[in-house]
């Protein structure tokens, strides 16, 4: 077989057979495909899509292009929850050590930003000392420890997804519900594990711009867990604004803190408490979403969520003495009066990635102190010269050179719109419930 005959075959719209795909992901992981020709493939798939039968087969030789996961013993059942990706999302920061506490263990494998979103690894890179490059052997140490570990994935981990992964990162090809569903499902059964919650987002800020988009990415994968023999749920979630009111990465590992502290913003909260539920209620630890809700927020109010975190930071080479330190804060003010009909969160992303706190290309190291804080809201109403976001950027020169990107982020109307729900769940046909 030849890498061109397969790119062309897919450009013009073919079905790739399933020997066809394991040649190409096993070819580019032993780099005898290169990554130019990987690339034209992505856009190919990208423009083209894949059918159910494509799909299945891509996400199967990623997981054959490594090792899984050893499960430690059959009494603790293995629990994740995977987002596709959305503008101030850091439920993943919260979530494992809250789920940990049940009796669950947590191997939860993130990777770093893809485009405007920034990374779970990157945030938690942001604490000094922490460490995502865990061994096996030390990932099993953890969950046996402290039943949840956020790393990075081993080198024989779905090595496929590593080396894609970045190279979607830098050449448009992100936002493709097969990649996407490949990439994630990948790592995920790789984990071996009994239940997965995925947070599929649609929005301006998030991958999927179009809520009938997400809706078709959530069934994928849905499809795709049930298929490999993992419990899979799945949950929209509206990104047209950011989730929180921080955006970067030691803004958002501040704002976690919060959480877990039992404080912080409603929004990141809420979902993030939704997300776990459907876990708990998965895996029987509790009767009803209900329940399961306030066993969660009783574990955020009374601090042992936040002890949790504390031991897997230390675990992982970590020293969080208190808030991470931030960079200089700048004002962006109102232009004019009237209600916030539209945040953009594109804009707001590449703004953030302008001021250093994200990768132009990929490898790029980060400024983690840079980023947004939200000071309104979508529906509110504003006046001119009120406060729309605080800036933290290195200089009053970095800041000046988004400002009129960060402004054009914001439509201000005359009148309020309705909101969208946060989030909504996907029953078992795949409708939303």
């Amino acid at each position: 077989m030849l890498a061109s005959v397969l790119i062309a075959k897919k450009r013009d719209g073919g079905e790739l057979a399933p020997e066809e795909i394991q040649f190409l992901i096993k070819g580019y992981v032993e780099e005898s495909i290169p990554d130019y020709q990987m690339s034209a493939w992505a856009m190919a798939v990208y423009l083209r899509g894949m059918t159910p039968l494509e799909i299945e087969s891509l996400t199967d030789s990623m997981i054959h292009s490594g090792a899984c996961m050893p499960k430690l013993g059959s009494s603790i059942q293995r629990v994740d929850k995977h987002s596709t990706g959305g503008l101030g999302d850091k439920t993943s920061l919260i979530l494992a050590p809250l789920l940990a506490l049940f009796d669950l263990h947590v191997p939860m494998i993130s990777g770093r930003g893809l485009g405007i979103t920034g990374g779970t690894l990157d945030k938690l890179e942001a604490i000094p000392g922490f460490r995502t490059n865990l061994s096996q052997s030390e990932i099993n140490g953890a969950l046996n420890k402290i039943g949840c570990v956020i790393t990075g994935a081993t080198t024989d981990l779905v090595p496929a997804d590593r080396k894609l992964y970045a190279l979607r990162d830098v050449t448009a090809t992100v936002p493709s519900i097969p990649l996407i569903t490949a990439s994630i499902m990948s790592k995920k059964i790789a984990e071996s594990l009994d239940s997965l919650v995925l947070d599929v987002k649609w929005g301006t800020g998030a991958f999927m711009q179009r809520k009938d988009s997400a809706i078709e990415l959530a069934r994928s994968l849905i499809r795709i867990g049930e298929r490999m023999g993992v419990r899979t749920h799945a949950i929209l979630s509206d990104m047209n604004q950011p989730l929180g009111r921080m955006v970067g990465n030691s803004l958002e590992v501040n704002e976690s803190i919060a959480i877990l502290q039992g404080a912080g913003p409603n929004d990141a909260t809420a979902l993030t408490i939704e997300l776990a539920a459907v876990l708990l209620v998965d895996t029987g630890k509790a009767k009803q979403l209900d329940e399961a809700r306030g066993m969660l927020k009783q574990k955020l109010d009374d601090g042992s969520a936040w002890e949790r975190f504390l031991e897997m930071v230390r675990f992982q080479g970590g020293e969080l003495l208190g808030e991470l330190p931030v960079a200089s804060r700048f004002h962006l003010r109102a232009p004019s009066t009237g209600f916030i009909d539209k945040i953009d969160g594109q804009l707001l992303g590449q703004a953030i990635i302008q001021l250093g706190g994200g990768r132009k290309i990929a490898g790029e190291r980060i400024d983690p102190s840079v980023g947004l804080e939200m000071n309104v809201r979508a529906g509110d109403q504003v006046k001119e010269g009120d406060l729309l976001l605080n800036v933290y950027a290195q200089t009053e020169s970095d800041f000046m050179q988004v400002q009129a990107l960060l402004l054009s982020s914001f439509e201000i109307g005359s009148h309020p719109k309705e909101l969208n729900r946060l989030f909504e769940s996907l029953n078992d046909h795949g409708q939303l419930s």
